[in-house]
Formats: C-alpha cells, sequence, structure tokens
C-alpha cells in the first residue's frame, strides 16, 4: 500500500544526507549570502571606490558572510540619475549621490549642495554632524523609503577652463559642463556662463572636442578623470563644497535586522571619514601636482562670485525652506 508520508520522510533524509555530504548542512542553508548591488559613477583609482571595497569587505565580515557587497564603478550600472531610480526599484542596494540628485526625490537635501552655501570646510563637517542634516535624512527617507547612512566629503569645486577666469564677468557666456541637476547650474547662471549638462562619462570628450569651454570640479576628480590634459587653467572658485550621501534603497533596509542595519551604518560612517580625510589630504597635496604637469593654478578672490550667487539661495530654484536656511547659516556660527 503507497504511505506518502514514508515517502516524504524519506526524501527529507536523502535531501539532508546530501547537504551533509556537499558540506553544506542544514545551517548552512539557512545562512546563505545575499549579493548587494553598490554602485556609483566614480574612477576605481578614487577614494570613493576604494572606501566602498573596504566596506564590502566590513559588511561580509561583521554579518558573518550573510551579506556580499558588489561594487561597480565608473556608471557601469548607469548615470547618476538611473542608479538613483534603482534605489528605489530594488536593482541597486547601494549608492553614492550627490546632494542635488538626491533633491530630484526631496527638495531639502539639495540645500548642502548649492554654490557657497557653507562658508568653510568646518561649517560643512558641523552640518553634516547635525541635527539639522539628520532631519532631513529622516524627510527623505520618508519620502523616498531610501535611507542616508552616511555623508562623504567631496571637495570645493573648482572651474577649469583655457583662459584665466578672475571675476563673475570673466564666466559671461562661457558654456560650463555642469551635471544635469538644477543647483549645480546655480553657480554659472548666476554669473553670466551657459550651463550646458553632460553626462559625467562624457565630460573628457566633451572638452577635447570644444563641445564645451570648460567644467568644474574638486581637484581630485579633475586628477583622476584627467580634465587637465584638455583644459590648461585651473581656477580656484571653490563655488561648492561638495559632499556625497551613502544612502540605502528601501527594498535592501526593510528586510535587514535591526543589527544588520546598525552594521551598515557603522560601516559606511567609518567609510566616510575615511573618504573625508582622504580628500582633505588630496586637496592640500594637488596644487602643487597640477603645477608639476604644467596647469596653471589660478588663485581666485572668491568674494564676487560669492556676493553673485548668495542673491539666488532662497529664489525660485531653492528647494528648501527660509527656516532651512536659517537653521543652517547658524550652525557654528
Amino acid at each position: 500500500m503507497y504511505n506518502a508520508s514514508n515517502r516524504n520522510n524519506k526524501l527529507q533524509r536523502w535531501v539532508y544526507t546530501s547537504l551533509l555530504l556537499a558540506g553544506v548542512g542544514v545551517s548552512g542553508m539557512a545562512n546563505a549570502t545575499e549579493t548587494l548591488n553598490f554602485a556609483h559613477v566614480y574612477e576605481t583609482s578614487e577614494p570613493y571606490h576604494t572606501w566602498a571595497l573596504w566596506a564590502a569587505d566590513e559588511i561580509k565580515e561583521r554579518t558573518d558572510g550573510r551579506y556580499q557587497v558588489e561594487v561597480h564603478p565608473a556608471s557601469s550600472l548607469g548615470k547618476e540619475a538611473d542608479i538613483n531610480e534603482g534605489l528605489s526599484l530594488g536593482t541597486v542596494d547601494l549608492i553614492y549621490t550627490g546632494n542635488q540628485f538626491a533633491a530630484r526625490s526631496y527638495g531639502p537635501v539639495g540645500i548642502a549642495g548649492a554654490p557657497y552655501m557653507f562658508r568653510d570646510f568646518d561649517h560643512w563637517q558641523a552640518y553634516a554632524n547635525s541635527d539639522l542634516f539628520k532631519d532631513i535624512a529622516q524627510g527623505y527617507q520618508d519620502a523616498t523609503g531610501n535611507v542616508p547612512l552616511a555623508m562623504n566629503y567631496y571637495g570645493k569645486r573648482h572651474v577649469t577652463s583655457n583662459e584665466p577666469i578672475n571675476t563673475p564677468a570673466d564666466m559671461q557666456d562661457l558654456k560650463i559642463r555642469t551635471p544635469n541637476a538644477p543647483l549645480y547650474m546655480m553657480f554659472p547662471e548666476a554669473v553670466g556662463a551657459n550651463p550646458t549638462p553632460i553626462a559625467f562619462s562624457e565630460v573628457y570628450l566633451a572638452l577635447q572636442q570644444g563641445v564645451v569651454d570648460a567644467q568644474e570640479n574638486p581637484l581630485p576628480t579633475i586628477q583622476a578623470k584627467a580634465f587637465y590634459e584638455v583644459q590648461d587653467t585651473i581656477n580656484l572658485t571653490g563655488h561648492i563644497t561638495d559632499s556625497l550621501i551613502t544612502i540605502a534603497g528601501g527594498p535592501l533596509w526593510n528586510r535587514l535586522s535591526e543589527e544588520d542595519r546598525a552594521i551598515f551604518s557603522n560601516v559606511y560612517q567609518e567609510a566616510g571619514e575615511k573618504i573625508t580625510q582622504e580628500i582633505l589630504q588630496s586637496e592640500e597635496d594637488l596644487v602643487a601636482w597640477f603645477e608639476d604637469q604644467g596647469v596653471t593654478v589660478n588663485e581666485v578672490d572668491t568674494t564676487p562670485f560669492r556676493e553673485a550667487v548668495v542673491p539666488f539661495h532662497n529664489g525660485e530654484n531653492a528647494t528648501w525652506s527660509q527656516e532651512t536656511y536659517d537653521r543652517l547659516q547658524a550652525i557654528g556660527s
């Protein structure tokens, strides 16, 4: 007589025995490694990638192998707008992104990416550690489901060109590449230039072919992307004290235990501190390095540039309230 119960018991014993022989075991099935995707648009030579790899190793170790993070650099999983979208879709689990791109989903985030918003690095650092940033990060999480984990210093952004820029008048009608986010365009528009959005991976060729006259980025990025090969002057406008946010996608966050959430937060905050220190050191070292390459590093009086931009801080392109602006300006003063 056919006995379904006996047959099922035999099948279960066969599966269990096979797993033991394979060296897996029942506990191995429960602790299988989940592979996560971390996407960014930066080169493998840059600190963002180096410390993302370090963080991946730490995540694997601290979660006892439950999670393995694969890091995809240099826009290999899409442009910055694409990877931001991928967070909510679950096609990407973790990213670096600029404040201006995150602001497309929650406007107040963008305040940290506006030109001359910070007085100096110390003002930015105080903001990154402030209750204001925590409030903004929570607002972003409420709006998107995605979770900001850490701030990473990106450096002061400067204009490269083939002619020196000393005053706002020197930028009149200058066609300058910017990322495709409105707040990056605030500075050039305020000084009469023509912002031209071009994907990050296409900037070198655009400069080489004369599609644009100039671009703007921090010194470490100008080095990593070799923009100095096709632009002979770096103008130290320091117009944005810029940063990247490490963000975990909502689909990932929702399936993490509280213990693992703490691990991810701690690891990426530690990575952010290491990135920040490395970028600060690079900014100190790179002026001499560029000069050794034959590049003109042009010291600029930033006062007239700042004066041109500040009236735009709470203009029609502002994505934050006057209260948020006032809170930021009061930090550390």
